[in-house]
């Protein structure tokens, strides 16, 4: 779990149900460029020469994998541009999944990544990890293309959707703001915020 007392603030204002779309897309954006921060503090550096206006000087460069973003749509896009804003050169890549209302059960629908899946870097954002079905699934689905250093971004995590992570996926880092209390029997996070997709892009 990341601690950060910006995150803090944030992540509470993002629960408040008077929070409006505009805000909640605002703090949803935020949160995942001070999480990206984190998440990406151990990239690898090389030295290099550069020259300011006063002279030359040695500075360093992120180099070794290409890094690629994996937002699980839809909610997971809301996570994009904060962690593009980080970091520009990113590319990103795309999984569509739903969770079917009655199993919970993860439905896939679409999936694209740019090419070389084994040189690369993902980093899968979705706000909410909460079964934990669709992030293991997402996941899968990128070993199943070759890909072989993956983390997970979430906001929020539920200690179920954590569980089913670690089985499935030991090798794989999760990285959250929250570790919140639990599921309820619909398979939400409590206390959670809601259906993170629904706030995000006004489908109440």
């Amino acid at each position: 779990m990341i601690d950060h007392p910006l995150l803090k603030h944030k992540v509470t204002l993002l629960r408040d149900v008077r929070t409006e779309k505009k805000e909640f897309q605002e703090l949803v954006d935020e949160i995942a460029m001070l999480m990206a921060y984190e998440v990406t503090a151990d990239l690898e550096t090389e030295e290099y020469e550069v020259e300011t206006p006063l002279e030359f000087t040695r500075g360093h460069r992120v180099r070794g994998r290409r890094l690629t973003l994996v937002p699980i749509l839809r909610a997971g896009l809301g996570m994009v541009d904060g962690v593009m804003r980080l970091l520009p050169t990113m590319r990103v890549g795309h999984i569509g999944l739903y969770r079917h209302h009655d199993t919970l059960e993860p439905v896939d629908y679409y999936f694209k990544i740019p090419p070389h899946p084994e040189e690369t870097r993902f980093i899968v954002t979705d706000p909410m990890l909460a079964t934990g079905g669709s992030a293991s699934a997402a996941i899968s689905f990128l070993k199943n293309s070759g890909a072989g250093a993956i983390c997970l971004m979430c906001i929020f995590a539920a200690p179920e959707g954590v569980a089913r992570l670690l089985e499935d996926h030991p090798d794989v880092p999760v990285f959250t703001a929250v570790l919140d209390r639990e599921l309820n029997e619909h398979g939400y996070i409590l206390p959670g915020l809601g259906d993170a997709g629904d706030r995000l892009y006004g489908t109440l």
